[in-house]
């Protein structure tokens, strides 16, 4: 480490207690649901292991794990009630204490953020019978039992992590139990536990007292907490400030992790953790605002995606500790890289939000451009040099064909790509029109400059052909073509009908009376819907399916409801494009539904079809005859990262592959996993 970067904000270390923080980045605690059983077994354990190995000071676990069984997680949470917790934990912490970091874990009671229809079917329970939105149960208010036992499991839980071993833990106060009694919005106990501030806070000192009697004064205790709900009869900005003078004057807090928001709703929870589009480190300046009425530590996490505004919230004095969560799932290896002098090779968080939209879907985290993430055991984050070089040929510059370029040529192999556009992208570069998902293009930049660095050969404006990859002798050709638009799906007028790339290239204008029928729930249909709308057209938004835009998920959807609603725009579901007829008035657009006995009319003048791509796959198929293994690829050999060597025409020129929507219609995860899957083995 050089002299000046020994003089970086983020590299100076941090004494918490009696815990020597050995610089200034931490992982906060969250859940990317990879627990087996409900414990965190070797996947969990090789995912914090692997940031550990970089230098981060301080990963968190859990996000949250449960203390009592009527607090059943939805989504795959470690089980913090359980006994057999321990010795898990005590694995994953002497792991990560091997590379020098410190191990906290953050428990919780979810109060009424869970469902009564979860694990053993106890009744959800709440200071109120106020039903949160997001997971739809009714609660049941809770009687002085309950509080006595939820204290009793909390402190329980606090003994088997300090029998772990782990350095501290954190209780998690916002949109769960504990802050649930904080908010008036959901206390509606009479005293000793309800009313005045004072009276709402007690549960919280309850829990914090009995956790000191049974780990002692020593042990670090921290609370990530909300300080200010924003919203009418919350927790006020006021009361947030009374509430961190309750913990930190107690003497039994020892750090404060400040959020500003409420998460019972989707719109909330996004406020909360911006996505892309939205502003960066929304909540910083707030959180450091707490600092003037507090004598603890005070640490916070929120869209801070880049080293730069995590170095500013350190060198002015507003953050004891930053947080660069999703950041870190996208590059592990960020402290290490800035100890080296890389920044500039960070792997860029995008704030795409597939982690977090991929576990309240019900699925494990990973990270849209990143697939060793969550994967550290079967794909690890390193790339391994070759000793047997071969001449390796791409044909598309989109996330798949980058991401084959990328690795091959750290590998260590000749690579050229031939792409048919001027620039390389695919269909990023289209979905990066939209002014809200520009950082998308991250992805294309990062991996261009890795391949620059490595010497791949791109030539651009190059409509490859057979003759073209021949011409080149190759070793392997890899295709990566993507797709195509796949508008003919109606019963008759598919040539009257335009996709979702039309409008957003700007190829068709925007008619005054639109019908987008979205039967792929993805991206580009809300894409479309933003452009189309904000002309002043009318416009209908109709799907097949029972929800809408399930491939974007919860949180990404948020943004694009805020824009669509409060433009003239219909959402229709459950219903289905048959055909599409001219008429005197315009288009008429024949609908009817899957569930059967219904015909409906509409008369539009511009129908618009999103309904995935199909692959460019020609040159694929004139290829094949020409390869060794004739396009077969071995699936074992692929998901085991074992070389691909099927030779069913052992007098093939070359290994044939084709990888993301060339195969397919899939999404940018699927062809980065394509491209590293098969080139890191090449």
């Amino acid at each position: 480490m050089n002299s000046t970067a020994s003089k970086d904000p983020l590299l100076q270390p941090f004494q918490l207690k009696h815990l020597r923080l050995k610089n200034r980045l931490m992982i906060t605690s969250h859940e990317p649901a990879y627990p087996e059983d409900g414990m965190p077994k070797a996947k969990y354990r090789a995912y914090h292991v692997e940031r550990a190995k970089a230098g981060i000071a301080l990963t968190m676990t859990a996000g949250s794990a449960a203390v009592s069984r009527d607090s059943p997680p939805v989504f795959n949470n470690i089980l913090a009630y359980k006994d057999e917790v321990v010795p898990w934990m005590r694995d994953l912490t002497d792991a990560c204490h091997e590379h020098g970091a410190a191990v906290m874990i953050q428990i919780t009671h979810l109060g009424r953020r869970t469902s009564w229809s979860k694990a053993d079917w106890l009744p959800v329970v709440s200071p109120s019978h106020e039903r949160e939105a997001s997971h739809r149960a009714f609660p049941k208010k809770m009687e002085d039992w309950d509080i006595d036992r939820i204290i009793g499991d909390y402190a329980d839980a606090a003994e088997r992590m300090h029998a772990a071993g782990v350095d501290g833990l954190e209780l998690e106060a916002y949109g769960h139990l504990i802050d649930q009694f904080w908010s008036p919005s959901t206390n509606t106990l009479d005293a000793p536990f309800g009313g005045a501030l004072e009276n709402r806070v007690r549960f919280a000192m309850e829990v914090v007292r009995a956790i000191r009697k049974r780990v002692g004064p020593e042990f670090i205790l921290g609370v990530r907490g909300v300080a200010d709900e924003v919203r009418p009869g919350g927790i006020s900005a006021e009361d947030g400030i009374g509430i961190a003078r309750y913990l930190a004057n107690s003497g039994m807090v020892d750090f404060l992790n400040i959020i500003r928001g409420h998460i019972d709703t989707d719109a909330g929870l996004t406020d909360v953790i911006p996505v892309q589009g939205m502003a960066s480190a929304p909540h910083l300046d707030f959180a450091a605002s707490l600092r003037e009425h507090v004598n603890v530590p005070i640490f916070h996490a929120a869209k801070i995606q880049d080293v730069n505004t995590a170095r500013h919230a350190i060198a002015s004095g507003k953050l004891d500790m930053v947080g660069m969560t999703r950041a870190h799932m996208a590059d592990p290896h960020i402290m290490r890289k800035i100890m080296e002098g890389r920044e500039d090779t960070i792997r860029p968080c995008v704030g795409g939000n597939f982690c977090l939209d991929r576990i309240y879907a019900g699925g494990e985290a990973y990270c849209i451009h990143n697939p060793s993430t969550g994967r550290e055991l079967t794909l690890p984050h390193s790339i391994e040099p070759t000793t047997a070089t071969r001449k390796v040929l791409i044909v598309g510059a989109g996330p798949a064909g980058l991401e084959a370029a990328r690795v091959s040529a750290e590998r260590g192999h000749a690579v050229t790509v031939l792409e048919a556009a001027p620039k390389p992208g695919g269909q990023i570069r289209l979905t990066a029109v939209s002014p809200r998902r520009r950082e998308m293009l991250s992805i294309i930049d990062w991996r261009m400059a890795r391949c620059e660095e490595h010497g791949v050969n791109f030539r651009f404006n190059t409509l490859a052909d057979e003759a073209t990859v021949l011409a080149e002798n190759p070793d392997v050709v890899i295709i990566a073509t993507g797709g195509m638009p796949h508008t003919e799906v109606l019963q008759s007028g598919n040539e009257l009908v335009v996709s979702t790339w039309d409008i957003l290239s700007g190829e068709v204008v925007p008619g005054k009376n639109v019908l987008l029928f979205d039967d792929a729930g993805d991206h580009p249909a809300l894409q479309a819907a933003e452009v189309i709308a904000k002309t002043g057209a009318r416009l209908e938004i109709m799907t097949p399916d029972r929800s809408f835009a399930p491939e974007v998920m919860a949180m990404n959807l948020v943004p694009y409801m805020r824009s669509l609603q409060k433009l003239d725009v219909t959402f229709t579901v459950t219903f289905r494009l048959l055909s599409v007829e001219r008429c005197a008035e315009g288009l008429r657009a024949v609908v009817g539904s899957d569930y059967g006995g219904v015909r409906k009319e509409r008369i539009m003048d511009q129908v618009i079809v999103n309904h995935g791509t199909l692959p460019l796959d020609d040159l694929y198929f004139a290829l094949k005859t020409h390869s060794s293994n004739l396009g077969a690829a071995d699936y074992d050999a692929l998901t085991g990262l074992q070389p691909q060597t099927l030779r069913p025409n052992p007098q093939g020129r070359f290994q044939l592959f084709r990888i993301g929507d060339a195969v397919a219609a899939r999404n940018t995860h699927a062809a980065v996993l394509d491209g590293l899957r098969l080139a890191r083995v090449l």
